[in-house]
């Protein structure tokens, strides 16, 4: 990530840009070193977002701002709404807590960050829907983002047995019909929260 990373800036020319490596729960940067830290999608991956907060909390300045973006994976509604879709998100959820993580953390984004120290925490929905009104959106959001991440757990949620195989595919199928016009659309939230140290 940090070669692709490094040859994309040199492509673009910008040499105002820093890339570091480092430990979430214990950043390599002093103290109050940043005016705004921003993360996106990545506290429902930790096991201990509030631990990861309190340490992007310490590295901002007194006033600095904190942003962060999560989905929440309950917020989803699509349509043909089919049993077998509705399974296979499940095993999405499931796999990520064995993991982990949290895939319904975007519902809890506020009082974590409150719990971390911030303050004039703002916490605001933002919904992404896909129609045929907007054949890109659903190619691009559904088909491409989306289901490659459902997909993403397949072996996982076989292995611990959530779904048999034919149950799986069907899943995966009736999924791609949400994405497909002119009857597909899909919803899905995410929540932008800031707060103020």
């Amino acid at each position: 990530s940090l070669g692709q990373a490094r040859a994309e800036l040199g492509a673009a020319g910008l040499r105002n840009v820093a890339l570091t490596r480092g430990d979430l729960y214990r950043l390599p940067f002093p103290d109050g070193a940043f005016a705004h830290v921003f993360v996106c999608f990545v506290l429902e991956h930790l096991a201990r977002p509030l631990a990861a907060l309190r340490e992007l909390r310490r590295v901002l300045r007194p006033g600095g701002t904190l942003t962060a973006v999560e989905g929440d994976h309950g917020s989803c509604y699509f349509h043909p709404d089919g049993a077998a879709a509705r399974a296979a998100w499940q095993c999405l959820i499931r796999v990520q807590a064995e993991l982990g993580g949290d895939a319904l953390i975007g519902r809890r984004l506020q009082p974590l960050l409150r719990a971390a120290g911030l303050r004039e925490v703002a916490v605001s929905p933002r919904m992404v829907y896909c129609d045929a009104a907007r054949p890109e959106w659903l190619d691009g959001f559904v088909l491409k983002t989306i289901i490659p991440m459902v997909e993403g757990v397949r072996e996982a949620a076989l292995a611990r047995g959530y779904l048999d195989a034919a149950s799986w595919a069907r899943g995966i199928a009736e999924l791609h019909a949400t994405g497909t016009a002119p009857e597909g659309t899909f919803c899905y939230a995410f929540f932008k929260g800031v707060g103020v140290k």
